[in-house]
């Protein structure tokens, strides 16, 4: 719901081919078709993932049942606090916003993705020792398809086709919640972007950074048979490193993305009329009929933990 903010996805390194495609069900799907997509999320997420390791017969069979029990464990947890937030942007939206609220309201989603992430971290730690030299050379040809995939969309080209890309996928953002924004609310997009402190190069510096951290981790795992205790706070740190970059100086020029973002999408709200207003609230109020619904179909019974590491 930030303008220009990374996406969950985007701020993991090895978690993007773990549980990205998971947790982007898991946290809010897209409109009419979230209860589907919620609902079809393991499916979904374990074809997205074996796609990049190609699962032998055991490592499918843990990570379709830990998928599933994710899931469990998130419909029952994480679905009423969702309800929560959502009922709490509601109130929110008739009334002008603060950079801060914004931010604050981001804060909260990275939590509760982190405490999605601790579910999957066991798993992680299971499947990383078994993978094959041939699943890690499959991985590692993955991130170098994506990575070139990304330098033609945020390097490669004119500064006006990167800035024009931009402001498309934010304004579809925006008018998914909004409705069609006004020739204003389009310059506040632009201004955005034009005034935006991102630098394609040094975030696709830190990719390559991710990405051979994560191919080092799992090297290691497969060669050495660590306890599962170490190899699950193995995939932790690296998690963890995913998240927040080793380089303070990159953290702060995250943090001063982050801030940008923030501001731009409260001139943004706060610039919508009454009609764009109550769209938004609309639009709320369905993600938590969906989210709702969703969460009345968990059972009474505890959801089951990840099955155990086999160490």
């Amino acid at each position: 719901m930030s303008l220009s903010m990374p996406s969950i996805v985007r701020w993991l390194a090895l978690s993007p081919c773990i549980i990205g495609a998971l947790l982007a069900t898991l946290i809010l799907g897209g409109c009419s078709a979230v209860r589907l997509g919620y609902n079809s999320s393991p499916t979904l997420a374990y074809w997205w993932l074996d796609s990049y390791f190609g699962f032998d017969d055991q490592q499918s069979l843990r990570v379709r049942n830990d998928l599933q029990a994710v899931q469990d464990w998130h419909r029952k947890e994480e679905l009423p606090l969702l309800v929560q937030t959502l009922q709490d942007l509601q109130a929110m939206a008739p009334k002008p916003v603060t950079p801060a609220q914004v931010c604050q309201l981001v804060s909260g989603l990275q939590t509760r993705v982190q405490a999605t992430l601790d579910r999957v971290t066991p798993t992680i730690a299971a499947i990383a020792p078994t993978l094959q030299a041939a699943q890690l050379e499959h991985i590692s040809r993955e991130f170098e398809q994506r990575n070139r995939k990304w330098r033609e969309e945020w390097i490669v080209g004119t500064l006006a086709e990167r800035t024009d890309r931009r402001v498309k996928q934010i304004v579809e953002r925006a008018e998914s919640f909004y409705g069609t924004l006004e020739p204003a609310q389009l310059a506040i997009v632009r201004r955005h972007v034009e005034t935006s402190s991102f630098n394609g190069p040094r975030q696709y510096k830190e990719k390559q950074r991710r990405h051979q951290d994560a191919m080092q981790v799992l090297k290691e795992l497969g060669a050495i048979r660590f306890p599962a205790n170490q190899a699950t706070a193995a995939i932790r740190g690296l998690l963890e490193r995913s998240l927040n970059a080793p380089d303070p100086a990159y953290r702060q020029y995250m943090d001063r993305l982050t801030n940008e973002s923030c501001a731009a999408m409260a001139a943004l709200h706060n610039s919508s009329s009454a009609d764009q207003r109550n769209f938004l609230v609309q639009n709320l109020r369905g993600y938590e009929a969906d989210a709702r619904a969703l969460a009345s179909q968990s059972t009474d019974a505890p959801a089951p933990e990840p099955s155990p590491t086999p160490f």
